[in-house]
């Protein structure tokens, strides 16, 4: 529907006067009925309100039923352990014990000298020593040679064989016989002053001479 400009000014008319009230009628009926949908049809029309922006979705819980899980952190790798140290011989929780020994009595051969040698090494060590019955299979068999000077202290210390394994008993050989040291004079026994001694190690690492296994 047009709308209609009530200031609008009429056309010229032979009877102006006639004409102005019947058409101020006409105007007055129609606007009587039509005056709502005029208005709103002319009246001035408002650009709708905007749309509301989306609220953002909800971050997914870590948590609950039907949830994700989060992934756990890998636990840490631990290190490496240190290669173990060969065993000692001695009682657990301290240090093996040694005795100092007195001077050694003259031997009046080289057999006697042994035998007595071979008792003072035991008698030196009595935590890393023993006097049963050797196991059927040694952990090792090294062979020690010891050169004496005419009073019965050590010269020279040589080790005549070594053992496939356990290559610490060759160490703990040598000290043994160091610490049972003197071995009482042999200036009146024919030379060389030397003699052999042969060293049986359990798995322990006691040794047991085997001149006192004969």
């Amino acid at each position: 529907m047009h709308c209609i400009d009530p200031r609008q000014k009429l056309p010229p008319h032979p009877d102006r006067r006639a004409f102005s009230r019947s058409f101020a009628a006409r105007w007055l009926l129609v606007a009587g009925a039509s005056g709502p949908l005029w208005l709103a049809g002319c009246g001035s029309r408002q650009a709708p309100p905007p749309a509301p922006a989306p609220a953002p979705a909800p971050a997914p819980a870590t948590t609950g039923p039907g949830r994700p899980t989060p992934t756990p952190a890998p636990p840490p790798v631990a290190p490496p352990a240190p290669a173990e140290a060969p065993l000692l011989p001695g009682p657990a929780g301290r240090a093996p014990r040694y005795v100092k020994l007195g001077p050694a009595a003259p031997s009046r051969n080289w057999e006697e000298l042994r035998v007595q040698a071979a008792r003072r090494l035991v008698a030196a060590h009595p935590d890393t020593s023993f006097m049963g019955k050797p196991q059927p299979l040694l952990l090792a068999i090294p062979v020690i040679e010891i050169e004496l000077n005419g009073d019965g202290s050590i010269r020279n210390i040589s080790v005549m064989r070594r053992p496939g394994q356990a290559l610490d008993t060759v160490q703990l050989a040598i000290d043994a016989v160091r610490r049972a040291a003197p071995f009482g004079d042999v200036s009146r026994l024919p030379k060389p002053w030397k003699f052999i001694e042969t060293f049986l190690f359990n798995d322990d690492r006691r040794f047991k001479p085997r001149t006192l296994d004969q």
